[in-house]
């Protein structure tokens, strides 16, 4: 368990002290944030500790991927994708286990650099480059973890504003972040046109 600072990103005060409480339903949110509301992504660690009595990365990496992928599936699912999740989250339990010793803070407590912090997240599967620098901006931001070089390995992301998940701290904060993603994808299909 965690000292986090309570996070307020799904809106339901259950989940986000999930993701305030263990640091591995922080980082398995920010994963399961793709192709699906970003506060039902977030929401998804609350349902896997619910269904399966464990957030703990260990108990994931080793559960039975068929009776895994089952809970992670039951409706409300937590992902519009809950069987391909289901093996990501697996996947990044056992890397947590094998390279942090269980511990998903030490991805982020222990990086001596922003750009190694961004570095180390990227490794993780299901985190692209754009994902690693939105997660390193969440705890820079509400954590309060910015290693040297933090600012500019987070590029806009570390920046005021409302640009993602990073800023997100209630119920205002998440329909200005809707609003510039909205806008964001009006401007890039204008362009693509």
């Amino acid at each position: 368990m965690s000292t986090t600072p309570a996070l307020c990103i799904t809106q339901e005060p259950a989940s986000d002290a999930v993701l305030s409480e263990y640091p591995f339903a922080l980082l398995a949110g920010m994963l399961l944030d793709q192709q699906f509301p970003m506060e039902r992504a977030f929401a998804g660690p609350a349902k896997v500790l619910e269904r399966f009595g464990s957030i703990d990365p260990h108990a994931i990496a080793e559960a039975d991927p068929v009776a895994f992928e089952a809970l992670c599936t039951t409706p409300p699912a937590i992902h519009r994708y809950g069987r391909a999740m289901a093996a990501r989250l697996q996947a990044l339990a056992r890397i947590v286990v094998d390279e942090y010793d269980g511990d998903a803070s030490r991805i982020w407590t222990e990086a001596p650099s922003g750009a190694a912090l961004v570095r180390r997240i990227q490794a993780l599967p299901g985190f692209g480059a754009q994902k690693a620098k939105i997660f390193a901006a969440l705890v820079g931001k509400q954590l309060g973890v910015r290693p040297a070089g933090w600012a500019d390995a987070v590029g806009d992301y570390g920046s005021p504003g409302f640009r993602s998940v990073a800023d997100v701290v209630d119920g205002e904060s998440l329909a200005k972040v809707r609003a510039y993603k909205k806008e964001m994808k009006a401007k890039a299909k204008a362009a693509a046109e």
